[in-house]
C-alpha cells in the first residue's frame, strides 16, 4: 500500500487530500475528480462569482422573480433550514448582509447605526422556499453558503473518493476534515487542533481514522481595536461578532455535521457549551479567557 499526498487552492484556503491504496495511476484520477468537485461546488455556491448560483439569487432579490434550484441547491437550503432551526435562529445564512459594515481587511470598527440599518435584511424565515424555487422577497436580501460551504465540499469530496475505491486518506479542506479510513499500517490520522493565539502552535492533537473534524473560532478573519477582538463569526440578532469562545473543534460522521455544531456553539455564546453537551459528539471547546474544556 502506499500514501500520496496532494495540495491545492480553493475556498480561499491551503487544501489537502492524503490517500491510502495499492495502485498509483488510480489514486491520482481519483485526487483529480476529488479536487474537481471541490472547485464545482466553490464555483457554483461563491458570492464572490459573479456567475453562481448564489449570485443569481442574491441578484433577483426584491423583483418578485423566483429561481429554480436543483436538487442539491435545494437539500442545501433545507439544511440550511434545520440549523436556523436548532440554533435557535443564531445560524442565518441571510446574515452575510452584514460583511457590508464588516471589513476585516480594513479592521474599522462600524458604527452601530451602520449596523442595525442591516438588521431588516435578515431572517431566514422571510425566504420563500418551496423545495423547487427560492426567492428573497426584499431587495439588498442575500443568502450565502459561506457556514457550512467548505464542510459540504469535503464531504463530496470524499464522496467521490469512497466511490473510486480508495479506503484510506483524508480531505482537508483549509482545517475542515473528512477522513475515509485509515492509514495503510490500520492506524488512525493524527490530526492537530490549531491554538487559537499561538500561530503555527497546535493546542491539542486527536487520532481519527474516520468521521470528520471541524473547528470554528475568532482567530479565522480578525482585527483589534482599543484592545478588543472583533472575529467574523457575526450574530445576526445584534449583527456583532461573537466573544465568548476563542475557538471550538466537534468530531462528528460528516464533516457538514462537525462545521454546523462548532458554529453554532460560537454563536450561542455562553449557551454554547449547553448545546454542544447535547450533541453528544467529542468536543475541544477554548473559552474567552483560555480555558479549554473537552469531552
Amino acid at each position: 500500500m502506499i500514501e500520496l499526498g496532494f495540495e491545492f487552492q480553493a475556498m480561499a484556503s491551503a487544501c489537502e487530500l492524503r490517500l491510502v491504496g495499492d495502485d498509483e495511476s488510480a489514486l491520482r484520477r481519483a485526487a483529480q475528480a476529488a479536487i474537481a468537485e471541490v472547485h464545482r461546488i466553490e464555483r457554483k455556491y461563491s458570492r464572490y462569482d459573479a456567475g453562481s448560483l448564489v449570485s443569481r439569487i442574491n441578484a433577483s432579490a426584491g423583483r418578485g422573480q423566483a429561481v429554480p434550484v436543483d436538487d442539491e441547491t435545494a437539500g442545501l437550503l433545507a439544511f440550511a433550514g434545520r440549523l436556523h432551526a436548532l440554533s435557535g435562529g443564531r445560524f442565518d445564512i441571510t446574515s452575510g448582509v452584514l460583511r457590508r459594515a464588516w471589513d476585516f481587511r480594513a479592521g474599522r470598527v462600524p458604527g452601530g447605526a451602520e449596523v442595525k440599518a442591516l438588521l431588516p435584511l435578515i431572517g431566514w424565515p422571510r425566504v420563500v422556499f418551496d423545495g423547487h424555487r427560492v426567492a428573497l422577497p426584499q431587495a439588498g436580501m442575500e443568502i450565502d453558503f459561506g457556514g457550512f460551504g467548505k464542510e459540504y465540499a469535503a464531504d463530496r469530496a470524499a464522496a467521490l473518493l469512497r466511490q473510486a475505491g480508495v479506503a484510506g486518506g483524508y480531505v482537508n479542506l483549509g482545517g475542515d476534515i473528512a477522513v475515509l479510513g485509515p492509514r495503510s499500517d490500520g492506524r488512525g490520522w493524527r490530526l492537530g487542533i490549531r491554538h487559537p493565539r499561538r500561530d503555527d502552535a497546535m493546542i491539542d492533537t486527536l487520532e481519527l481514522g474516520a468521521g470528520a473534524l471541524a473547528t470554528s473560532g475568532d482567530y479565522e478573519r480578525y482585527f483589534e481595536a482599543d484592545g478588543v477582538r472583533y472575529c467574523h463569526v457575526l450574530d445576526p440578532s445584534s449583527g456583532w461578532p461573537v466573544r465568548d469562545w476563542q475557538s471550538v473543534s466537534v468530531v462528528a460522521p460528516t464533516c457538514a455535521a462537525a462545521g454546523a455544531a462548532c458554529t453554532i456553539t460560537m454563536l450561542l455564546g455562553a449557551r454554547g457549551l449547553t448545546f454542544i453537551r447535547e450533541q453528544s459528539l467529542p468536543f475541544l471547546a477554548v473559552d474567552v479567557r483560555g480555558v479549554v474544556i473537552r469531552v
